[in-house]
């Protein structure tokens, strides 16, 4: 959840161990009762440099060192001091048993409502389709085990620190430019091959057979039989260049990546239904009267709309809400903004529709099925940008005639929408196997996306410092085709 906003009284953040045993247990009936299906929920108490540290380091402690890692602490601690910058309230991790970190200078109140939040979360890990592959038993242990032998490779003395954090600075660059969605299972060589096969015979049409079979041989011998969008699999797997320690590291941020990437791509779904049930559990606790109103603000600087951006906590919270409400039969008149009747017997039908939900949707599929006309103009909605002359309009609303415009924006950029699509489509070992890079053009509300230049020569230039040879990278620009090629003479634009 984000960090604090408004301080209280140091009286107020008086709590024993004991506490929060008792409060956690509460929240376990009511979970219960609710029907959350959890991993083992373990907390730990930590100290804002400790809870700094876990957020440098993505919440786990034992991963591997690197400079972007300190670069980060520092800049948090940095805007901490100054007071720019509050803390989460809480970290939790997808791991079975999960482990959340509790801020040890929070009020009672804000660790009951972070137990409780911490709850939604685990729930939703424990059951969305997304986190299928993520392997949350043996997760932190892969992470330490990952860290020592990163470690090791720094202190070897033929490889040493600098050779193992280029390797690392390039595979960062592209830890993003992995499978999207790993729920999805590869075709095998031997697959690829047969559905090759498959479709030229189809298309032989009378042809020689033997023109046919030695089209059909090249064509299989090629090392890339289809366009492959994990770049850090092709590096791993294809690199001519790379030693066998510089695959390792490569894998191992790859396995990093797949391992967040769900949690990229369902924020909004993953933060709204961890705050629909701590807004349940809240309301259901009997909480003490100065415990409860200091609830009711924390409640509303968490799911509070962000003018001129989005609140994925907001957009999610106020998402699950309808669909609730609509299982419930409630009227917007009617609804007094206040919990909502879930936790009976009677409404066991409804909560497993939200279960339904749960598990089956991304943040893409979420707000594309649930998102409508109505639920825009309560969020009040709207696109802006800039125009010709540089300065920044709104060129859509959520009325009539533009909230499709606006939805449609909005989802293009949610999760990985917003990161570019670029696959490997060749691998030419006639020519020293250089690599070809497709970047697949995408359109939103009619306006094309293309790459930003400096970006993409960046981008460029690491993947060149682990393939290592000529590459080229096919896109789109004002609508005509580009070619931008780099090698040992740097990123350049191909006439």
């Amino acid at each position: 959840m984000p960090g604090n906003e408004v301080p209280f009284r140091p009286d107020e953040t008086a709590w024993t161990m004991a506490d929060l045993q008792r409060w956690n247990e509460k929240i376990l009936r009511i979970v219960d009762d609710i029907g959350l299906n959890c991993f083992t929920q373990e907390f730990e108490v930590c100290d804002h440099e400790q809870m700094l540290g876990y957020m440098a380091y993505h919440g786990m402690p034992a991963h591997y060192p690197h400079w972007s890692f300190g670069k980060s602490f520092e800049r948090q601690k940095t805007l901490y001091d100054l007071q720019l910058s509050g803390l989460p309230y809480e970290m939790v991790i997808n791991s079975d048993p999960s482990v959340a970190y509790l801020m040890r200078g929070n009020s009672l109140c804000l660790q009951i409502l972070t137990m409780a939040h911490v709850y939604g979360h685990n729930d939703f890990f424990k059951n969305n389709f997304t986190f299928r592959h993520t392997d949350p038993t043996n997760v932190l242990n892969r992470v330490k085990v990952h860290g020592n032998r990163i470690r090791d490779y720094m202190a070897d003395p033929s490889i040493g620190v600098d050779k193992v954090e280029r390797i690392l600075d390039a595979c960062h660059a592209l830890s993003l430019q992995v499978t999207r969605n790993p729920s999805v299972k590869r075709h095998t060589r031997a697959q690829q091959e047969a559905n090759i096969t498959a479709e030229f015979a189809r298309n032989r049409k009378g042809q020689d057979s033997e023109i046919h079979d030695k089209v059909l041989s090249g064509v299989l011998d090629e090392p890339l039989l289809e366009d492959e969008e994990d770049l850090l699999l092709l590096v791993r797997d294809r690199a001519p260049d790379l030693s066998e320690w510089e695959r390792d590291i490569v894998n191992i941020v790859r396995e990093d990546s797949l391992y967040f990437l769900p949690q990229i791509e369902t924020k909004t779904i993953n933060e709204g239904w961890a705050s629909f049930w701590h807004h349940q559990i809240m309301n259901a606790l009997d909480l003490p009267h100065g415990i409860h109103m200091e609830f009711l603000v924390r409640h509303h600087q968490v799911i509070r709309p962000h003018p001129g951006g989005m609140n994925p906590y907001h957009i999610g919270f106020m998402t699950w809400r309808k669909i609730a409400k609509e299982h419930l039969g409630i009227d917007d008149k009617d609804d007094d903004g206040g919990p909502l009747p879930l936790t009976t017997a009677d409404a066991a039908h409804v909560r497993e529709e939200m279960f339904k939900v749960r598990e089956v949707d991304r943040d893409v599929s979420f707000l594309r099925r649930f998102l409508d006309e109505k639920l825009m103009r309560e969020l009040d909605l709207f696109e802006y940008g800039p125009n010709r002359q540089g300065d920044l309009v709104v060129s859509h609303v959520s009325d009539d005639s533009g909230w499709k415009d606006v939805k449609a924006t909005l989802i293009a950029n949610m999760g990985m929408g917003g990161v570019p699509v670029i696959k490997g489509h060749k691998i030419d070992a006639r020519a020293g196997d250089r690599l070809t890079l497709k970047h697949e053009v995408d359109e939103v509300a009619g306006e094309v996306r293309e790459l930003e230049p400096d970006n993409c020569r960046h981008t460029m230039e690491h993947m060149y410092a682990l393939w290592r040879r000529p590459m080229e990278l096919m896109t789109t620009v004002d609508d005509k085709e580009v070619l931008y090629l780099c090698d040992e003479d740097g990123f350049r634009i191909l006439d």
